[in-house]
């Protein structure tokens, strides 16, 4: 008897019949299966990518896997673009396929402008391990060099400058018609103090650019925020005030007041007063080694370490009274000019002068710098202002003779050379940094209230600043100034704690005074001229050459017999058997020479020759 069949019994159910027809969805990261899976079933491994998984050997897990170094021991030479390889396009997770795969190349100039490591000069005969890591080295330095010129394209900051129309000339263009030209944040950097009471002044900029301080000769002293205006300090030492600078932050003031010299804080607070220091009249910081240098009446130059607070050395110049100084900022090296006409070249490490420069027929009444260490800028009594090339040329340059000839001298970071000459400024402008100023034409000229006492620009602004009689003037000169700067170094918009952060990174880098010299490439070099002099004496100390023979190695024995004391104690003795040999051949050629000398030629052997010593 047939029985009906039951709902739902033999018949699939509709829901499960479209999930097994519905196919698993695929993205496109994933690859398509060759063989489709079951419904619900998770989707695996195929057949042939198992057995491949099982033929395939498998590494033991305690195998120690070299890893590559990032550092590749072949130099990165940025390719031109004809060299360019055809590398395969690279498959991002789009799908889509990038038309210029591999790094962006960089212009070979680019990246020669960042080398710091001379190619041309290599060490002949030098052990393999010192290759290699001379090696290692010169690929750390080319990729680093790579990498500065390609993120140089995010300094997108430009220098300025100021052009005439049809010919105009610059040096009639006056301060108000560029405060007009220029936009607000600009123009608001243009200001004069009226401080007439207590003038001259003198002025110095921190090395962030952001903070200004001033004494005045009447004993008037002051520190402010300049951008903002905001005042930090201000005091009256009740004392004429001759000279005044930051030292390695805007949180430390060193004054030269009429005797001694004071150390002061950013609220006015007097920290210091060292009385070693006395009857100052210029003032300089070095700034990477700490170093606080001061000129005196009585003609000595004193280095003083802010870092612990003592004397490093004091020079006698011999030269009478020091009022003209600077440094150069390349080499640290402190330039001072005499009454003679001559400059003189000074570091702590060395008691004489390093060089002498016979500059003017008459006193020198200003020395300056620039910011390469290539050129100096001097003038005398003699209205002569001279610019000299530091790399070994004793001529001038180029010279010009000024109408009251300039007392104060000061250049840019971009190579802009200031000149205060009685109540009037000129400024002379180059081809750029690195290139010395043209000394025809002036680039701008501006006339004061009072005589000029103090120049110096601010770095990374474009701004003069000017201490005369009448009181501090921010003169606007485009172009002046670097228009990048570098952030963990020297940055303006830094905070209390960053700040506190830097100092603590720069007293660890802290460069010694004895390495202060004219030539500071000089310290990476092999003093070849002095090993081969040691070399010598300690031929004639011992009597013979230790590195004319290669070093003696035992053969190696077995059955334990070549451990290291053994090695040792045999090469050690092979030494001291070597050594006796050769004194004793020397003792008996010394013998010789001398009984050659004691003996006359000629004279006949005599039975008393016994007692001659």
């Amino acid at each position: 008897m047939e029985t009906a069949p039951k709902p739902g019994g033999d018949v699939p159910h509709k829901k499960n019949k479209l999930q097994s027809k519905r196919k698993k969805p695929r993205r496109y990261w994933e690859e398509e299966e060759t063989s489709p899976t079951a419904a619900g079933a998770s989707p695996g491994p195929s057949r042939s990518k198992k057995r491949k998984q099982e033929l395939r050997p498998r590494r033991p897990k305690n195998t120690h896997i070299q890893k590559k170094s990032r550092i590749s021991k072949k130099p990165q030479v940025p390719r031109k673009s004809g060299e360019r390889r055809n590398l395969v396009p690279q498959r991002t997770l789009s799908g889509a396929q990038d038309p210029f795969p591999g790094p962006a190349p960089v212009p070979v100039e680019a990246a020669l402008k960042f080398r710091r490591i001379d190619k041309s000069k290599k060490l002949l005969h030098s052990k393999s391990k010192t290759r290699s890591r001379l090696e290692v080295a010169d690929a750390e330095e080319e990729e680093t060099s790579v990498r500065a010129a390609r993120s140089e394209l995010l300094l997108a900051e430009e220098p300025g400058f100021l052009e005439g129309e049809d010919g105009e000339d610059t040096a009639k263009i006056r301060q108000a018609d560029i405060v007009e030209a220029v936009d607000i944040a600009s123009a608001a950097k243009h200001f004069d103090l009226n401080l007439r009471q207590f003038g001259p002044y003198r002025l110095n900029y921190s090395r962030t650019g952001r903070h200004l301080a001033f004494g005045g000769r009447r004993g008037h002293v002051a520190a402010l925020d300049w951008v903002t205006k905001k005042l930090m300090c201000e005091i009256n030492v009740i004392e004429a005030v001759r000279d005044i600078r930051f030292l390695h932050s805007e949180a430390l003031l060193a004054v030269a007041q009429n005797r001694w010299l004071h150390i002061y804080d950013n609220q006015g607070i007097e920290l210091h007063c060292v009385r070693r220091c006395d009857r100052i009249t210029r003032l300089e910081f070095l700034p990477f080694h700490f170093l606080l240098a001061t000129a005196s009446e009585t003609g000595f130059l004193t280095y003083l370490d802010v870092s612990v607070g003592k004397i490093v050395t004091a020079l006698n110049a011999r030269a009478g009274r020091l009022d003209v100084m600077t440094q150069n900022p390349y080499n640290a090296v402190i330039h001072l000019g005499h009454s003679n006409g001559t400059v003189s070249l000074w570091s702590p490490a060395v008691k004489e002068p390093l060089a002498k420069i016979l500059c003017h027929r008459g006193g020198v009444r200003a020395v300056a710098v620039d910011s390469t260490g290539t050129y100096m800028a001097t003038s005398g009594l003699d209205h002569q202002l001279k610019i000299f090339d530091l790399r070994g040329m004793v001529q001038p340059l180029s010279a010009r003779t000024l109408p009251q000839g300039a007392g104060h001298l000061a250049f840019s970071q971009r190579g802009l050379l200031a000149a205060g000459m009685g109540d009037v400024v000129n400024i002379w402008a180059g081809q750029g940094k690195g290139s010395p100023p043209s000394l025809e034409q002036p680039y701008l000229t501006h006339r004061l209230s009072g005589h000029v006492h103090g120049l110096q620009f601010c770095p990374f602004e474009d701004v003069l600043g000017v201490g005369h009689n009448g009181g501090i003037t921010s003169m606007l000169v485009p172009g002046a100034a670097e228009p990048n700067f570098d952030g963990l170094e020297n940055n303006p918009y830094r905070s209390r704690k960053q700040r506190q952060e830097w100092e603590v990174k720069a007293l660890l880098e802290k460069v010694p005074a004895e390495l202060i010299c004219l030539d500071p490439r000089a310290l990476a070099e092999v003093d070849v001229v002095t090993l081969e002099q040691e070399k010598k004496e300690r031929i004639e100390r011992l009597g013979y050459d230790p590195e004319a023979k290669a070093p003696f190695q035992p053969k190696l024995k077995q059955k334990g017999r070549s451990s290291t004391a053994s090695l040792v104690k045999r090469k050690r003795k092979v030494v001291d058997k070597e050594h006796r040999d050769k004194v004793r051949q020397s003792l008996e050629q010394q013998q010789h020479d001398q009984e050659k000398k004691t003996k006359p030629a000629g004279t006949r052997p005599s039975a008393l020759d016994r007692f001659v010593r």
